[in-house]
């Protein structure tokens, strides 16, 4: 067996897993492996032998470490798999793995980072430079500061083994052990949640409590009471977060008495990575010029003259 890492820039998917009707990253790598020839004629098998995928990522999220793990031929590498992968999904490393290793149930470790757009206050834990990208992106729209000391706070109540219940649609399975922290860079805070697994929508819905407590909208109590067990008013629940500044960073696979015998250690295609580095870096350009030609239109429209307008 083999698994391999994919990253995937999400936002045009429809999450990872099949759905019917709908483009998904999962649709891609399966499509790629029966090109290849990897899964046999198309009316025999959907997946290849002992298929699975480390999670689902919901639509318009992105992957930097999913990883899916198969019987695969000798001859399929990374590079090879990318050869009939779309451009904005990408295989880059991969590990051979013991017969009945399962992607899903032998994860050890998940971890989520998300982008928040997030302007320091004043005097809050910032750098200088955090503080003026803040005051001079003219491609950032508007939003309310937040105090990175409230959302360190929160997020130091949220991290350790609690019951979720309020941060997800599941009915079971809510009571997790989290690491929850956050850096800034910039303008962004970048949230970083960890644990052996997460409920439906967990990561965004932290967010969404953190980023209200960070801004004042909702006080350090508010996460106290989201972590009580007992189920939160439908006026004070909590929704999620917009998807596509989350990325599934990272997937461990450790040693574990109940799981596997040895820590999975992949090994970088260095002509895979190259691919993925050329493609999501011609990615981010063109996300940059869209983002100053939107901050320009901006800029027109709030110094646009209003005598300008004859109305005769």
């Amino acid at each position: 067996m083999r698994a391999f890492r994919i990253a995937y820039d999400g936002r045009h998917y429809n999450g990872f897993q099949r759905q019917p009707s709908v483009p998904t990253v999962e649709d891609a790598v399966l499509d790629a492996l029966r090109e290849q020839g990897a899964l046999g004629p198309a009316d025999a098998v959907d997946t290849p032998p002992n298929y699975a995928a480390a999670g689902r990522t919901d639509a318009g999220v992105s992957a930097i470490a999913q990883t899916v793990a198969f019987d695969a031929p000798d001859w399929l590498t990374p590079r090879a798999l990318n050869g009939a992968l779309p451009g904005g999904v990408r295989a880059w490393a991969a590990a051979d793995v013991p017969e009945g290793f399962h992607a899903t149930h032998h994860a050890t470790r998940r971890t989520y980072r998300y982008y928040l757009f997030a302007p320091p206050v004043d005097g809050a834990d910032a750098t200088a430079e955090a503080t003026a990208a803040a005051a001079d992106d003219p491609t950032a729209l508007p939003a309310p500061a937040v105090d990175d000391e409230r959302v360190h706070t929160a997020l130091g109540k949220l991290s350790g083994r609690h019951d979720f219940a309020n941060f997800t649609t599941d009915e079971s399975g809510t009571e997790r052990d989290v690491t929850a922290t956050a850096t800034r860079s910039g303008p962004f805070l970048v949230l970083e949640v960890s644990a052996g697994g997460f409920p439906r929508e967990f990561v965004r819905r932290v967010v969404t409590l953190v980023r209200a407590v960070g801004t004042g909208d909702a006080s350090l109590a508010k996460v106290d009471r989201a972590l009580d067990p007992e189920p939160l008013p439908g006026h004070e629940g909590i929704g999620p977060a917009t998807p596509e500044p989350l990325v599934l960073w990272d997937v461990a696979y450790e040693a574990t008495p109940e799981g596997i015998d040895d820590a999975v250690e992949f090994d970088v295609d260095d002509e895979a990575r190259e691919s993925a580095l050329q493609v999501f870096g011609e990615r981010h350009v063109s996300a940059r010029v869209d983002a100053q030609v939107l901050g320009a239109m901006r800029e027109g429209l709030e110094s646009a003259d209003d005598s300008d307008d004859s109305g005769d």
